[in-house]
């Protein structure tokens, strides 16, 4: 029986996570335990915990990691203290893997917390770029920390082993979150306007706006020039709060006071899976810098404008119109984006992030690596005289 240990620490990885944690729950020789922390258990990001708790998934332990200062000095004090609080668990727990995801510093936090106690690490989503972002760095970092690499593209497998890794511990298995969109019964409409208080007529705008870590003292200017050219648009706008990263609260404060005073407007602190995969299948576009607009909102055929340095350096789809963080900029962006010639031309499109059942080659990787002393011994892999001169 092998004990498969995955960190959660926000909505967001949650919802990637999700069919992975079924498949686990399903393999008679594997053992789920599921460690919750970061946002999950803070009040202003909506207890997500609960939603875990409701899908009935056994959690085996609660770890409080995130302190109520989202200034640089308590992003830093944060990722100290959920190391300190996360080792015991995770020497408690002694899972045979411990899976973590993307580049977020709850989650670096887990990694580094594990490294000590020789507990091989299996990394989703590493080798993807994010250079207006201080998360790159973590993910990197998590890199260079992990025994197994699952991830989305060939090109990104290229850049892992570029960074030194053995092909060996290199799975292409295409962007998990995916697998929520197979089956997903979507909400409609008339659902979703009960549900958000709103009527969605014209067809909305999805707002998701998060700070740009490297440029986190420019977080409300920026914020300044989306609100300014979303108060150009009569369509209705359904915001989602921002992420636990420096100059959050006050981003959040800013978008609520905004959404008071603007009439068919609101936001949710944690609208869920299939209420937020529903907007995308009937917004007119996608507006902000999260990397749902890159990775999942090619599926729905939807528009993003994506905004600033975020998520440069990520593979991007036709549908995404890179604007920069300029008013005017915007607002041409969402006058394109919305045109119906823009869509049309989104038909034939292709996510670049989709593969054949992620779950299954995921798990099957977990269940044949050997769980010798070779997989925790790493080999730096250096490039061949050819790879080094391209």
């Amino acid at each position: 029986m092998r004990r498969i240990g995955v960190v959660t620490t926000s909505r967001a990885d949650y919802g990637i996570y999700r069919p992975l944690l079924r498949g686990i729950l399903a393999q008679p020789d594997m053992e789920l335990a599921l460690i919750v922390a970061g946002m999950h258990l803070c009040p202003q990001f909506g207890m997500t915990v609960g939603e875990i708790e409701a899908e009935g998934l056994p959690i085996a332990a609660r770890v409080e990691t995130l302190l109520p200062d989202d200034s640089a000095l308590g992003m830093a004090a944060s990722l100290g203290l959920g190391v300190s609080r996360l080792a015991p668990v995770l020497d408690q727990l002694r899972p045979q893997l411990l899976l973590v995801l993307g580049d977020r510093f709850e989650m670096f936090a887990a990694a580094c917390a594990a490294v000590p106690l020789k507990l091989p690490l299996v990394h989703l989503h590493g080798g993807e770029l994010t250079l207006g972002a201080m998360d790159d760095a973590f993910r990197h970092a998590m890199t260079k920390l992990s025994h197994l690499h699952l991830v989305s593209t060939e090109a990104y497998a290229r850049r892992v082993r570029q960074m030194g890794e053995e092909p060996w511990r290199v799975t292409v298995c295409g962007a998990l979150g995916l697998v929520n969109l197979e089956g997903l019964e979507l909400l409609g409409r008339s659902a979703l306007e009960v549900r958000l208080g709103l009527v969605l007529q014209p067809k909305p705008l999805l707002v998701t706006f998060h700070p740009v870590t490297l440029e986190a003292s420019d977080a409300l200017s920026q914020a300044g020039e989306l609100l300014a050219a979303l108060e150009g648009t009569e369509r209705p706008l359904v915001f989602s709060l921002p992420n636990a990263d420096a100059g959050g609260v006050a981003l959040g404060r800013r978008l609520r006071d905004f959404v008071a005073s603007r009439p068919g407007a609101v936001i949710c602190d944690n609208l869920g899976t299939q209420a937020y995969f529903s907007l995308m299948a009937i917004s007119a576009a996608m507006v902000g810098n999260s990397s749902s607009g890159i990775i999942e909102a090619p599926t729905f055929k939807l528009p993003v404008v994506n905004i600033g340095s975020r998520q440069e350096g990520r593979l991007k789809a036709a549908n995404v119109i890179d604007v920069a963080c300029r008013r005017g900029e915007i607002s041409r962006g969402l006058e394109r984006a919305c045109s119906p010639a823009f869509r049309q031309g989104l038909a034939d499109l292709v996510n670049p992030y989709w593969q054949p059942d992620p779950v299954g080659a995921i798990l099957d990787r977990l269940q044949e690596v050997d769980l010798g002393p070779g997989l925790i011994s790493k080999r730096f892999q250096d490039l061949t005289p050819q790879e080094d001169r391209r």
